[in-house]
């Protein structure tokens, strides 16, 4: 079997491989993605909303994120880990960009993922400089959302196309090693794809990009709304529902726990534990 997959590993998979990245946000499930082979997992700030119920990425923190990280790098995943970069923890200065996405490699990530174009070519420069991969975000940029007016699609307009183009050019230039175009027209995906020698991964961007990355929890329909870009592979949200149903109907009508799901003392010792409380002998 392959062995770990490297930053070096996946630039090659450009014009080569497509590459599938999902994301993961602890032990279990970085094991079960690993073993389906996935080329990376993502550790997303969508943690913030799929785990942890906010209503969107900008509350989650570098504390919460690095705890995500390492969870899921204790898994041990052949995949290469990427840790997401949280709302304000590389906004503020180039110092602390960089010491906060090195405190993600020490706490498990191979890389770093951050948001935004040419205004992060000075940080991402640094943080690369400091031996620190990066993978750059284009397109709809969650975390800028207030400012973009919502989650809405990005590129549909010739203004708005040229920029994230020249986004994607500025961020390669920078040191990326690969970018996440989002929610963006798919013909300004496949100009970037085509026109950068790092690969491009897709999220709602087409078919045309090196790679595709879904939110883990979407791909299994564990939340019930899914946006309009991604795509259900299987139902666990309704396979949940249906097996703690079933968990409460047993307990409640004492047909769980059965016989082979616990054990007795040995009769001997049983019997004198009941002498010396004083209780009438049970029969067992």
């Amino acid at each position: 079997m392959q062995g770990k997959i490297t930053v070096r590993d996946f630039i090659k998979k450009k014009g080569k491989e497509k590459i599938a990245m999902v994301t993961a946000y602890d032990y279990a499930f970085a094991k079960l993605v690993d073993a389906a082979g996935v080329d990376a997992i993502l550790v997303g700030d969508s943690a913030a909303m799929v785990v942890h119920g906010f209503p969107s990425t900008i509350p989650i923190d570098m504390d919460t994120m690095l705890l995500h990280v390492s969870s899921v790098a204790r898994a041990k995943p052949r995949a290469l880990v990427i840790g997401d970069m949280p709302f304000l923890s590389y906004e503020v200065s180039v110092e602390e960009a960089v010491r906060n996405a090195g405190l993600m490699l020490k706490a498990g990530a191979d890389a770093v993922k951050l948001e935004g174009g040419a205004e992060q070519a000075e940080k991402i420069e640094a943080m690369v400089k400091a031996g620190i991969p990066v993978m750059g975000h284009i397109g709809l940029t969650p975390q800028r959302y207030l400012v973009l007016g919502g989650y809405r699609r990005r590129g549909k307009k010739l203004g708005e196309a040229e920029k994230i183009i020249e986004d994607a050019k500025a961020l390669e230039e920078a040191g990326v090693f690969a970018i996440v175009i989002e929610f963006t027209a798919v013909e300004v995906a496949k100009i970037i794809t085509e026109e950068v020698s790092i690969p491009t991964i897709c999220i709602g961007s087409g078919p045309y990009c090196d790679g595709q990355v879904l939110v883990l929890h979407d791909l299994l329909g564990i939340n019930e709304q899914v946006p309009p870009f991604a795509k259900k592979y299987a139902d666990l949200h309704g396979i949940v529902i249906e097996a703690v149903k079933n968990y409460v109907m047993e307990v409640k009508n004492s047909l769980f726990p059965g016989e082979e799901h616990y054990f007795h003392m040995k009769g001997e010792d049983y019997r004198e534990l009941v002498k010396k409380l004083g209780r009438q002998d049970e029969k067992r």
